[in-house]
């Protein structure tokens, strides 16, 4: 028995460095998705792109909003997952939707705590909190996520085969 506890231990001690090391990459993604946006936020009106700019300033706080494209309150919550199943597969983040009991779940997944990527990181919060508060187009995400960027930093991260791909050249969005 003790055998099997001291085995458990060990294991645990592995496993938790990994999932805090993940959660201070998140962390810090969180602070720059938030800081761009506050740099930006003077110079965005009541919408943009068709945001509801006050529900996706509490979205990103991660508090309950109202607004945009649920009816009645909704929170969103964070979930790492340390496995490349399912959507996590394909995407480095992705939100289930529609919101279930007033939660509109982020699903942050391998890919998204790759070495190097924290300028993407950043990026992804910024385009996936477009998904929790207005849906599911990727292109008004990507617009949106682009438009905060280039008024938070005079620049926007270059997302040409992403946009080309999801056809958002034939939308009502553009990128700045």
């Amino acid at each position: 028995m003790l055998r099997r506890f001291v085995v458990t231990l060990a294991l645990a001690c592995l496993v938790a460095p990994a999932q805090a090391s993940d959660q201070a990459l998140l962390d810090r993604a969180l602070d720059s998705a938030r800081a761009q946006f506050a740099r930006a936020l003077p110079q965005l009106g009541a919408t943009a792109h068709g945001v509801d700019v006050a529900a996706y300033r509490k979205a990103l706080l991660l508090q309950t909003f109202t607004g945009g494209a649920w009816d009645g309150p909704v929170t969103p919550s964070l979930t790492i997952r340390t496995e490349a199943t399912g959507s996590c597969a394909k995407f480095a983040a992705f939100v289930r939707m529609p919101p279930e009991d007033g939660v509109v779940p982020l699903v942050l997944c391998p890919q998204f705590f790759a070495p190097g990527a924290d300028a993407l990181r950043a990026l992804t919060i910024l385009h996936e909190m477009v998904h929790v508060v207005a849906g599911r187009d990727e292109c008004q995400a990507m617009a949106f996520a682009a438009h905060v960027e280039v008024l938070a930093s005079g620049r926007f991260t270059p997302v040409d085969a992403y946009w080309a791909a999801s056809r958002c050249q034939q939308s009502p969005f553009s990128l700045p």
